[in-house]
């Protein structure tokens, strides 16, 4: 038992810490995403600030694609959790369509055509893919968490 519990540790062990960076990574870009939605009609105008943010965005989205996603993935599949592995094909499709969203915004930004419309877009995107997210580490690492501490 103490060696199932180790061998899960050493898989396992950063997850946690990697989703809290992930999180805290989140926490400074809707701090930012706030800031700058205080007056989006000023988009233009505060250009450096705006490029702080998109920097942020496309961080935080490749963060979820390229370590997050991946590590909660291959956390259910050595759990054999098919549950979880389901839900992840449900909602991995939406979370790469709200992606390809996030990037265009950052596109239009680098052109110079960032609007205030398409930055009130981009708050009910980041907001649904906050909600994916969170189901996924609710899904995906918390109930593998648990079964770790029932079979220690």
């Amino acid at each position: 038992m103490l060696e199932s519990c180790q061998n899960a540790q050493e898989r396992w062990g950063g997850v946690h810490k990697l989703i809290d960076r992930w999180l805290q990574e989140r926490n400074e870009l809707i701090q930012a995403y706030d800031v700058l939605g205080a007056e989006p009609e000023a988009l233009s105008e505060t250009r450096k600030q705006l490029q702080e943010f998109c920097g942020r965005l496309v961080d935080y989205a490749s963060a979820g694609h390229f370590e997050i996603y991946e590590q909660l993935t291959g956390e259910a599949k050595a759990f054999n959790d098919q549950r979880g592995l389901e839900l992840a094909d449900t909602l991995y499709p939406r979370i790469d369509v709200i992606t390809e969203k996030l990037l265009a915004f950052n596109d239009l930004c680098d052109e110079g055509k960032c609007v205030a419309e398409k930055f009130k877009e981009l708050g009910g995107l980041l907001h649904e893919r906050f909600e994916l997210e969170d189901c996924l580490i609710e899904v995906l690492h918390n109930a593998h968490q648990a079964q770790d501490a029932v079979q220690a």
